[in-house]
């Protein structure tokens, strides 16, 4: 059965889920990482019982705390989400991580494999690790982050770090799932920071400068806070944390920092982030749904003849789309 014959227009009652989806919730609300994982599979497959699971993640998940940490690829982003992960531990702190790795172009797949690199983390049952693929996806975030996100809610993790693929300045989107962004620089980034945009720069809520041991490491701490100072519209600037990720050093201070950061944040801010994203999610979805009821609509040889006569100048774009926006909803 497919996703689309489901939805119901009435916002009254719940569908009775299988016996396979109340097990797998019930697991979930168990914080069983078997459970996690198969779930977070449904959605990333698009599977059909992925809308029906959602709608009980959603009515039974308690909001976690959501770190974002982006940054340019080759800066240690992993090892400090690594590390991080086992300060938070320490406080018996429950964790989860959403690695967002490149697509493999063939297989769709991540091809980096974050989890292999915190393997150290796997035999703990308070924290859950799971790599993501992009999958073609825009903006440095998988297509299924947000449905992750609220999946690890439900699994009763208080804290969730989002790891972004190291692409630049194309991974503004991570606002819309974080609490708190975290951008990590290196002081070999002189002419990176230099180069960075000011929505680059507004994104951040902390600077991480790691490998911080390296001889251009003040030099580059400088030029930072140089350059966020021009981009602040305000009278505080977002802190600077040195770390050398791969010693621990400067860890135990980014994890204070972030604590203080989410202690002192402006409601009224979180709220409305909290807003953007579910009206982004609203959109994602229908977008979703759109594109599935396209598939059964319009056969994929009478799709593939309109993308022909576009080609030839038989027939533009625009009048494409409405000849197929006319079969979808039946209007003349």
């Amino acid at each position: 059965m497919d996703r689309r014959k489901k939805k119901q227009i009435s916002l009254k009652g719940e569908k009775v889920l299988s016996g396979r989806l109340e097990a797998l919730l019930a697991g979930i609300c168990r914080g069983e990482a078997r459970a996690i994982g198969q779930a977070i599979s449904l959605v990333e497959d698009n599977e059909p019982e992925a809308d029906e699971l959602m709608k009980r993640i959603y009515s039974c998940r308690q909001e976690a705390v959501v770190v974002g940490i982006t940054g340019a690829p080759g800066t240690g982003k992993s090892t400090l989400v690594d590390q991080l992960v086992e300060k938070f531990r320490e406080e018996k702190i429950s964790v989860g991580v959403i690695a967002v790795d490149p697509s493999s172009p063939f297989t769709g797949g991540a091809i980096l494999g974050d989890r292999i690199r915190m393997m150290r983390h796997s035999l703990d049952e308070g924290v859950f690790i799971r790599s993501m693929a992009t999958r073609g996806y825009l903006g440095g975030l998988a297509k299924a982050t947000g449905e992750a996100i609220a999946i690890l809610e439900a699994a009763g993790k208080k804290y969730i770090f989002v790891e972004t693929v190291g692409v630049g300045q194309d991974e503004v989107d991570i606002v819309r799932h974080s609490d708190l962004v975290a951008v990590v620089l290196t002081p070999q980034a002189g002419d990176e920071i230099q180069a960075f945009k000011a929505g680059v720069m507004e994104i951040g809520d902390l600077f991480v400068l790691n490998k911080a041991d390296l001889p251009e490491a003040e030099r580059a701490e400088k030029q930072l806070r140089s350059m966020l100072e021009l981009a602040s519209s305000g009278d505080s600037l977002p802190p600077i944390v040195k770390t050398v990720a791969t010693r621990g050093e400067g860890i135990v201070e980014l994890k204070a920092t972030i604590k203080a950061l989410i202690e002192q944040r402006d409601k009224s801010l979180a709220y409305s982030r909290k807003k953007k994203l579910a009206g982004w999610l609203l959109r994602e979805i229908i977008r979703e749904k759109f594109v599935s009821l396209l598939s059964q609509v319009i056969e994929p040889e009478e799709f593939d003849a309109l993308v022909e006569k576009i080609m030839t100048g038989k027939i533009d774009p625009y009048t494409a789309s409405e000849l197929i926006y006319k079969k979808i909803t039946g209007r003349n």
